[in-house]
């Protein structure tokens, strides 16, 4: 048998540090067995994918030296890599499904669906609902069938109490309540399959042998191991990875920690010092030696040395281990190159000499300038924006929070689509835009005297960006966030703008 790994990251975002951690884990446990590792694309969420998300995941994970075998860019014997090429496919499997009696469509609306959930939830029962939860009359059925009503496909769940086993490679035999399992959909109403059909489908069909993903995925297991079953298919050896968490041990969310590749690629790590430390997440070398290569890690790699314990993702330990990696394995040549390659390169420097030609008398000018461009996060306080000339009704947090938001849905990151949000969110809030950026040019250059603060976000790119203003929020917030009631609040507000954003377009 080849061994057969995979990872399958959806593009809707950009690139995350979980994605490579689990991805790492892939590719050792399959070298180690001379196996093969494969990249697949889940964008079954047309919506919210986008072409150049996907690219995002090939350049970081080939910057972070994670090669794989087979994918939507190299190809292979098992293709099409891309799920959204897959939908045929899906589609004769769930009707298969539907042949056989071990699935349903279910007409119900989402109105009735909530309905539902808090009948049982007032019952004091799981709000996972079965079968006979989503059964409607039969004559119901024929109309709204009849009327062409949108339905879903569901699988059939047991209603009886009991559990299911799940065997685990690193966790053993895992007990799993049957009554928390809900009629998982498998094919959605515009005919795209969820997760749990796609992935199973796509893991036989492709031959993965043994799927290691996060352990929140465990909760699922069991309608994946039942449509193994459905199907008469062997299932691949389950192994669930412990979640990387912030310091705090909470999961890691970009609102403690940032979590994009790119953004670490931007401030510049190295990608085998970034390698080594997701390495060392939850696992360790034989002997216990701190910092190694990725070649060394696949020599020594035992997926036994895991350990379940959450792995915490601590940025200052990351930062002191790129360290040793700049002092001790690069040259004063490499590291000039380093540095060249970094930020320090014509395509980069031209990018920002439309920015300070206009403002410059003499050559020293240009470093005080530019210095944000190469820098992390600027050193400012949250003095530095309290201090700032701010309406006293207009609540500072509440409109950072908002323009947080409004950046990390915004997949087209150029200058007028930031002008369009920024204007709309300023006029949300009632103020001009001028007095309104005065907190994003501190967020974002240090200080309210800078070039173009808009351009500086095109330039400095989606991650840099989104990760200074989250700094300057936090900032505000002593570090922790907006409370829960806080963020209560300002998601109703941002619920508000963008109904009105919705109802000025209409």
């Amino acid at each position: 048998m080849t061994v057969r790994t995979r990872i399958a990251p959806s593009p809707t975002g950009d690139p995350h540090v979980g994605t490579a951690y689990i991805a790492l884990f892939n590719l050792c446990f399959a070298r180690q067995h001379q196996g093969q590792f494969i990249l697949r694309i889940e964008d079954t969420d047309q919506q919210r994918s986008t072409q150049a998300s996907e690219q995002q995941i090939f350049d970081s994970l080939r910057w972070l030296g994670l090669d794989w075998d087979e994918g939507p860019d190299k190809g292979g014997d098992f293709g099409p890599y891309r799920q959204s090429e897959r939908r045929e496919i899906y589609a004769q499997y769930a009707q298969q499904l539907l042949d056989a009696g071990k699935a349903f469509k279910c007409y119900r609306t989402a109105e009735e669906l909530d309905a539902l959930r808090r009948e049982r939830q007032l019952a004091g029962q799981s709000t996972a609902l079965k079968p006979s939860d989503l059964a409607l009359p039969a004559d119901e059925v024929a109309r709204r069938e009849a009327a062409h009503a949108p339905y879903v496909v569901r699988m059939l769940v047991p209603e009886e109490e009991g559990v299911c086993e799940i065997d685990d490679l690193l966790r053993g035999k895992i007990e799993l309540d049957w009554s928390m399992v809900d009629a998982q959909i498998l094919l959605k109403s515009d005919g795209m399959p969820t997760y749990h059909l796609a992935n199973v489908v796509d893991d036989h069909l492709m031959q993965i042998t043994h799927v290691l993903r996060g352990e929140e995925w465990i909760n699922s297991a069991p309608k994946h191991k039942l449509l193994y079953e459905y199907f008469g298919w062997e299932m691949p050896v389950l192994c669930h990875l412990p979640l990387l968490r912030n310091p705090d041990k909470s999961k890691l969310s970009k609102r403690k920690n940032p979590t994009s590749i790119t953004f670490y690629q931007r401030m510049g790590y190295l990608p085998q010092a970034l390698i080594n430390y997701l390495g060392r997440m939850g696992w360790s070398m034989p002997d216990e030696q701190e910092k190694f290569s990725l070649d060394e890690m696949i020599a020594h790699f035992d997926i036994q040395r895991v350990s379940l314990g959450g792995p915490v993702f601590d940025v200052d330990k990351l930062s002191w281990l790129n360290g040793l990696y700049l002092r001790e394995d690069l040259s004063d040549d490499q590291l000039i190159q380093a540095l060249m390659q970094w930020a320090f390169n014509q395509d980069y420097v031209r990018q920002i000499m439309p920015q300070l030609r206009p403002r410059i008398e003499k050559l020293s000018d240009v470093a005080p300038l530019a210095a944000y461009f190469f820098s992390g996060m600027p050193a400012i306080r949250a003095e530095d924006l309290t201090g700032l000339k701010w309406p006293e009704n207009i609540d500072l947090i509440e409109q950072m929070q908002l323009l947080v938001w409004e950046a990390d849905q915004l997949r087209e990151w150029n200058k007028d689509k930031l002008m369009q949000s920024i204007k709309a969110l300023s006029q949300h809030a009632g103020m001009k835009m001028k007095d309104y950026l005065q907190p994003v040019f501190m967020a974002i250059a240090g200080s309210t005297s800078s070039t173009s603060v808009l351009d500086a976000m095109v330039i400095l790119g989606p991650d840099m960006s989104r990760a200074r203003l989250r700094h300057a929020l936090n900032l505000l917030t002593e570090g922790q966030g907006p409370s829960k009631k806080q963020t209560k609040k300002f998601e109703k507000s941002y619920q508000a703008f963008l109904a009105a954003q919705q109802a000025s377009e209409a």
